[in-house]
């Protein structure tokens, strides 16, 4: 059992935040009670967990249900000098992921040049979407700027979808998942992996459902835009997906067989996610029988390290097996021929 995992995806809540959520009535963001979180306790999970190092992020609703951007700005700035804070007197065991006050993207764009050259942010997160608009949506080029001049970490955290619930059916249980989806699908479409190639976008939670329907994606993008298929899907393949609550032996075959090499996460979600299920999930990582022990610590360890250095090095990623190769270029030339046949329809 690994003991020394980097978790990209654990989250922190910071008494400054939970005191702003609590004014405004939010009490259960994405339908979960707000767990207790101390740092003492976030440390106490780690070494239960076998988590060496954990990249701390903002939950949804982040700054968004702050419909006054100044208001929003205010509290991103504290979340973040809080979480600075904090990895400083915890060097090695906490990084943090800086949270920006979308969808004001001149705000954001702001708050995360302060965060990543004054406060040494490890990447920000951004929501699927903030108060309806989309991440990938038009209009935020200002902000992905900054981020590509900086070859930037940015995780993409699920929000609330902006529609009423399914009575019975709470957000994180589904909504979450198609939210990432869309946020993906239009960083896809609008062009924006191809025109910011330098950030790296970590889709949350095995990136909803974008493994499972890329190709399907991909065909309307095809039809919307006539890009070429095998660029589309390329663009999905190549976000970073992390493992939070993502680790079954149903979630990951999909996962891995669509991921590059090197681009699968280890994820914990704590606490939305309670040490239970943490340790669920870190069991079915270890006991998924199509994994061999270098990928295993590429997924809990090493992936991590190569995009953050300073929680540790990493070995070289290995070249694709030239069966593998042989069989995604097979793939790729019956993708093309189906996508033909659709834009002629």
């Amino acid at each position: 059992m690994s003991s020394n995992r980097i978790d990209v995806h654990q989250h922190l809540i910071p008494p400054i935040y939970l005191d702003a959520l609590r004014a405004h009535g939010i009490d259960a963001p994405g339908g979960r009670e707000l767990p207790e979180w101390t740092p003492e306790a976030a440390l106490g999970l780690m070494a239960e967990a076998g988590i060496a190092s954990a990249i701390l992020s903002v939950s949804t609703p982040g700054t968004a249900f702050l419909a006054d951007t100044a208001e929003a700005v205010e509290l991103a700035r504290a979340v973040n000098d809080y979480a600075a804070k904090l990895a400083a007197e915890h060097p090695g065991r906490f990084g943090f992921f800086a949270t920006l006050p979308m969808p004001d993207v001149a705000a954001a764009a702001a708050e995360a040049r302060r965060a990543l050259d004054d406060l040494a942010a490890d990447g920000v997160v951004l929501l699927g979407n903030s108060r309806g608009t989309y991440l990938g949506a038009e209009g935020q080029d200002d902000l992905f700027r900054v981020l590509d001049d900086r070859s930037a970490v940015v995780l993409v955290h699920p929000a609330d979808l902006p529609a009423e619930t399914v009575p019975g059916i709470p957000p994180f249980a589904a909504d979450f998942l198609l939210d990432t989806t869309r946020a993906a699908y239009l960083l896809v479409r609008n062009g924006i992996r191809r025109r910011y190639p330098r950030i790296r976008f970590v889709l949350g939670h095995a990136g909803g459902f974008v493994p499972y329907a890329a190709h399907r994606m991909a065909l309307s993008i095809v039809n919307q835009t006539g890009a070429s298929p095998v660029d589309v899907l390329e663009d999905f393949a190549s976000f970073y997906f992390d493992t939070a609550l993502s680790a079954s032996a149903a979630a990951l075959p999909s996962l891995l067989a669509f991921a590059e090499p090197g681009h699968v996460l280890y994820g914990s979600d704590w606490p939305f996610a309670p040490e239970p299920a943490v340790h669920y999930f870190n069991a079915g990582l270890h006991e998924f029988p199509h994994l061999d022990e270098s990928a295993r610590r590429g997924i809990e360890r090493t992936n991590a390290a190569a995009l953050f250095p300073r929680f540790g090095t990493a070995a070289p990623l290995p070249e694709a097996p030239l069966l593998a190769r042989a069989r995604r270029r097979l793939k790729q030339r019956a993708f093309r021929a189906v996508a033909r046949a659709a834009t002629k329809r």
